[in-house]
């Protein structure tokens, strides 16, 4: 029944932004979907996107994390919220359903063996370092590519519209890469 599943909600920087955080595991992905996607590919994503004040969800391994219109309040919001996701998991539906080859919502930054050495030390200390300190805030952040000493990410979730993202990836994820790789000029978000 419902009460065998835990749900919390916290704050994230981003005001906008919610972190609902399961006591287990719900997906091998972090996939995102805006309110503008259909959302196919889950059905909870679906439900919540179909409330007008839904701007995107973040779906991680073991949380979600909401985004909503500023015209709404979370402490409208939160409790149902809470209820409706953990109601969903409990209820066995699923979270996510497979990729089709033609997805563009998930989300990585795995690396390959055919990277140049400069985007793998990139990737590793991203997936290391980076990406475990922003998912404790609901987000995520992606490699897209690395240019003429310049390295492009995106940001998902509670990151993507985060007033404090700009701090986050200059001060932070720039100053990080910068030290240990001397030839990196900017990290720039996409």
């Amino acid at each position: 029944m419902i009460t065998d599943v835990q749900v919390f909600y916290q704050a994230t920087p981003n005001p906008d932004s919610l972190k609902f955080t399961i006591d287990r595991i719900i997906a091998s992905e972090n996939v995102t979907f805006k309110a503008d996607d259909k959302a196919t590919r889950s059905p909870l994503a679906q439900k919540i996107l179909g409330f007008p004040w839904a701007a995107g969800v973040f779906i991680g391994p073991d949380f979600v994390t909401v985004t909503k219109q500023n015209w709404v309040e979370w402490e409208i919001l939160a409790d149902p919220l809470s209820d409706l996701i953990k109601e969903h998991i409990a209820s066995k539906l699923p979270v996510l359903l497979p990729a089709s080859p033609t997805d563009s919502n998930s989300t990585t930054s795995e690396a390959d063996p055919n990277d140049p050495p400069v985007v793998q030390l990139i990737k590793k200390i991203l997936v290391e370092e980076i990406k475990p300190a922003v998912a404790m805030d609901g987000g995520d952040i992606n490699f897209s590519s690395y240019e003429d000493g310049r390295v492009y990410l995106s940001m998902h979730g509670a990151c993507a519209g985060c007033p404090s993202s700009v701090m986050t990836l200059k001060e932070g994820i720039e100053t990080r890469l910068k030290a240990a790789i001397p030839e990196i000029i900017e990290v720039i978000a996409v």
